[in-house]
Parts: C-alpha cells; sequence; structure tokens
C-alpha cells in the first residue's frame, strides 16, 4: 500500500492508499500535530503508536510519498519513516510533474496537491479547491490544467486565537456555528464573528472568482474546518477532507 504524508504548519496527516493509480479510496486516515520540538525519536515511537491504534501492519506499506510544507520536519519524517519502514519516501514539491501547469516559483505542495486532484478527479471543469485550515486558500485550475491563480487569508482559527491571545478578558471560545447572527454574550458574538465573517467572505470571494473568470466554479472544500463551512452554504458543492493528500498520491504516481 501507499502511505501519504502530508505535512503541515499545525497537524501531519496520513493516508493509506492502495498502490492503483485508478483507486483513490482512502483506506485509513489519521493526523498528528504538528511539533517542532519533538525528535526524531519521539516522532518515530509516535508514528509506531498511530500503527497500533489504526490496527497497520509494517509490511503493507511498500511506498511513502511525503508533502510538506514545514522544512525541518520533512528531514524528521524522512529519517523516522526510513528508519520504521526501511523506505526512502518519495520528497513531491512544486517542481514534481503532474498534469497541472503553473509558472510559480513560491507555490506550496498542499496547494499544489489540490490543484492536481481538483484536475484529475473533475475534468471538463473549472475547479475552485477551498482550504479551510491554518490559512484559508482558495486554488482555481482551468479545464486544461492550468492553474489560474490563488488566494490566501489568514486561517479561521489563526483569526479567533489572535483575537483572543490579544485580549485579557476573553476566555477559549468553542469553534461552532451560534444559533442567531447575532450574539447576545461574548462567546456567541465571537462565534458569529467567525463563522459567518469567514462564510461572508468565502461566499463573496467565490462570487468574485466566479466574475472574474465568467464561468461558474465547480467548488470544492477541504482543511480541518471545511466541515463547518460546506454545510452552511450552497455555493460549495463538494466537501472532501481527504482531497490533499489525494493530491499526493496522483503526484506520487507522477514521479515515481
Amino acid at each position: 500500500m501507499l502511505l501519504t504524508v502530508n505535512i503541515g504548519n499545525s497537524n501531519i496527516r496520513f493516508g493509506l492508499f492502495d498502490n492503483n493509480i485508478n483507486n483513490m479510496k482512502c483506506f485509513k486516515s489519521w493526523i498528528i500535530k504538528s511539533n517542532l520540538k519533538k525528535s526524531l525519536y519521539k516522532y518515530i515511537f509516535l508514528i509506531k503508536n498511530t500503527y497500533i491504534k489504526h490496527k497497520i501492519s509494517l509490511q503493507l506499506i511498500k511506498n511513502i510519498v511525503i508533502g510538506s510544507v514545514v522544512p525541518f520536519l520533512t528531514n524528521i519524517f524522512i529519517k523516522s519513516l526510513y528508519k520504521i519502514h526501511k523506505i526512502y519516501p518519495t520528497i513531491v514539491n512544486r517542481y514534481s510533474i503532474s498534469s497541472v501547469y503553473h509558472n510559480s516559483n513560491q507555490l506550496g505542495v498542499d496547494l499544489y496537491a489540490n490543484a492536481i486532484a481538483g484536475y484529475e478527479l473533475y475534468k471538463e471543469k473549472n475547479i475552485l479547491i477551498i482550504d479551510i485550515g491554518t490559512a484559508l486558500s482558495f486554488t482555481c485550475v482551468g479545464k486544461k490544467g492550468f492553474l489560474k491563480g490563488i488566494i490566501i487569508a489568514p486561517g479561521v482559527k489563526t483569526s479567533l486565537l489572535s483575537l483572543i491571545s490579544n485580549t485579557s478578558l476573553l476566555s477559549n471560545v468553542k469553534l461552532k456555528k451560534p444559533f442567531n447572527i447575532l450574539g447576545n454574550n461574548t462567546e456567541t458574538c465571537i462565534q458569529s464573528g467567525i463563522i459567518y465573517g469567514y462564510l461572508s467572505m468565502i461566499e463573496g470571494l467565490i462570487n468574485k472568482i466566479n466574475k472574474e473568470l465568467n464561468t461558474n466554479c465547480f467548488v470544492i472544500a477541504t482543511g480541518g474546518l471545511s466541515h463547518i463551512y460546506s454545510s452552511l452554504t450552497k455555493m460549495i458543492h463538494f466537501y472532501d477532507k481527504l482531497h490533499t493528500i489525494r493530491g499526493l498520491k496522483f503526484l506520487f504516481h507522477f514521479n515515481k
């Protein structure tokens, strides 16, 4: 089987796939927190424990692909996964071969993977992938596989934590949809601003992108908080929390 590893600033998502390029079903997926302070051996211990928890046999994994936006952790995971599996992972990045064309020397591999999965899974459409994670990103790829452009804004949790950490009288606020738009206490006021404020940004930017391209994009939502926002609007057509690691699987097959 193929182990995909998407190393982000907040979380590291693993996915276990069949090695067949035509099978995009993810059999198991799990996340661990990104932590620059953890040592190589702590990560080895943590990864082995997740295998035990999810009942994954080491012998099942024959290939590994890593996409990372955290260079320090890339090196840690290359070493830790080699020590566990005796397999050198395939490292993919913005320069890796794929069916999507771009001219950027700054493109994050997560956004690249999003574009590839969108194009490969939904060809003949203009695709817009909204990744609601540490950052809020919009990645648009055209019918012929050309990357049309990207928007990046501060993430939902990033904004919420910034607000709370810089305001002494505010405590932790649960990130959930309030019953009303207008809040009647501190928690519901902030919840409304974060949930409905970001929802308005998402819907507004979808409209502006469609207007600029003179088309209606097929919109996919992914990322850690995408389940909240995809349920609140009809402008998101499909929700797939594993979209990015599907893109890493495509990148592995293009570059093996």
